[in-house]
């Protein structure tokens, strides 16, 4: 953990805890790095839905090509940061009212989803030009995944059977101008398996768009670049990836590709810090009751992992009596829901965790607190701090910036097979 990140966790009040603590000047090393290590024609769009605050979508803004949103309140949301921005509009089940506001607000790209919603889009156009892409789902095999979006039967996109029916409305309706396809298809995928999977992708794209007539303008291959939250210091590959990319568009010339990455760019950049309100013992096993829980921090729960964290040693103890604690055995994270499914991290081995003591769970910077369930027994939210040196020097941007530290500050966590 950085000097400065410490410094900050330890200068906060128990009274301010739980809290989350965004390195804002990280955040912008990491996507520098993302963004020099992407060739020319490779669009980098950042998914609004992997964290939505402000100061980080502030941030982000500088560095990416724009972003893609998923419903007219994300759509409002970023348009009102960022009054001129490039936004691409997905996600399924899109309403009629949604569709005339993204109209309204200029989306760049229409992921069309489904012929219903193409015909919807054609009732609404009026006057105007909209750009789409359709959202296709390819039979392509992808194994074993996180999170699998297609290649099998999917609410996702289309099956190709159904783009031809597509191409016939959008022949009778010119306003509605198709640059491409869209095929986001699974997450969680390391950069060789990513690559594989854009070449599959962009090598169907241009089979279908030569059987049809069709230039090859624009493949949108969504995000799902791996993040390990076993292994934190396993950082997905940018520099390989960008490599594989530049070789597979110098046999596509006039193509673009365009990436929607949110996991892998904010993840390591967010930490949330909690404090220990108690460490009890159950028919033979250690407990940590931290204060705050899943409904501040879903993602354990929702992806069925331990959140990797750093125990920060805290001598403050204020009650007359001897402090609890967990000495070179497992122990179980848990937060102050009513549910056994509060659970941050289970069964993981520490060198010595005691009440009072601070825990910072890392790669809390998406899908953390903007999934979770706020108002579930209604506990107060927590705090947001920012962490920002830009005005300082700084060394050349690396990924390394971003990631876990797996040294620590004070007593760390031991990871399995440590």
């Amino acid at each position: 953990m950085k000097t400065r990140l410490l410094q900050h966790i330890q200068g906060l009040s128990d009274d301010q805890l739980p809290a989350y603590v965004y390195d804002l000047a990280a955040l912008r090393s990491h996507t520098r790095t993302i963004r020099s290590a992407l060739p020319d024609r490779v669009e980098l769009f950042y998914a609004a839905k992997a964290n939505s605050d402000p100061r980080l979508l502030r941030t982000l803004g500088e560095h990416v090509d724009g972003f893609e949103v998923a419903s007219a309140g994300e759509l409002r949301h970023v348009r009102r940061l960022f009054p001129t921005s490039r936004i691409a509009f997905g996600g399924p089940g899109k309403t009629a009212r949604e569709l005339s506001h993204a109209l309204e607000a200029g989306v760049e790209r229409v992921h069309v989803e489904s012929q219903h919603e193409l015909r919807v889009l054609t009732t609404l156009v009026g006057e105007r030009t909209v750009d789409v892409l359709l959202r296709v789902n390819p039979p392509l095999p992808l194994g074993r995944l996180p999170l699998v979006m297609g290649g099998r039967p999917s609410p996702f996109g289309m099956d190709p059977a159904q783009l031809d029916a597509c191409l016939r409305i959008l022949a009778a309706h010119p306003r509605i101008r198709l640059r491409g396809v869209h095929a986001h298809l699974a997450s969680g995928l390391d950069a060789p398996a990513q690559l594989a999977l854009v070449e599959r992708v962009v090598g169907w794209a241009a089979h279908w768009t030569r059987a049809h007539g069709l230039p090859l303008d624009e493949v949108n291959v969504g995000g799902g670049m791996g993040v390990d939250y076993e292994e934190p210091e396993r950082v997905f590959d940018w520099s390989a990836f960008g490599t594989g990319l530049r070789r597979l568009l110098a046999d596509h010339p006039g193509l673009t590709v365009r990436i929607e990455p949110g996991r892998s760019i904010g993840a390591y950049c967010g930490w949330y810090v909690t404090r220990v309100l108690d460490v009890k013992r159950s028919h033979g096993e250690a407990f940590a009751v931290v204060g705050g829980g899943t409904h501040h921090l879903r993602t354990p729960a929702t992806r069925g992992h331990d959140q990797p964290f750093e125990i920060i040693p805290s001598d403050t103890w204020a009650w007359p009596w001897p402090r609890s604690a967990v000495r070179l055995e497992p122990v179980t994270l848990v937060g102050q829901l009513c549910t056994p499914k509060d659970v941050l991290a289970s069964r993981v081995p520490v060198v010595r965790l005691r009440n009072g003591d601070r825990v910072a769970f890392a790669m809390a910077g998406a899908y953390a607190w903007n999934i979770s369930h706020h108002d579930f027994l209604m506990h107060p939210e927590p705090g947001f701090h920012y962490l920002d040196d830009e005005r300082l020097p700084t060394p050349a941007a690396t990924t390394a910036d971003c990631q876990w530290s797996v040294q620590g500050t004070g007593e760390r966590l031991v990871r399995h097979g440590d």
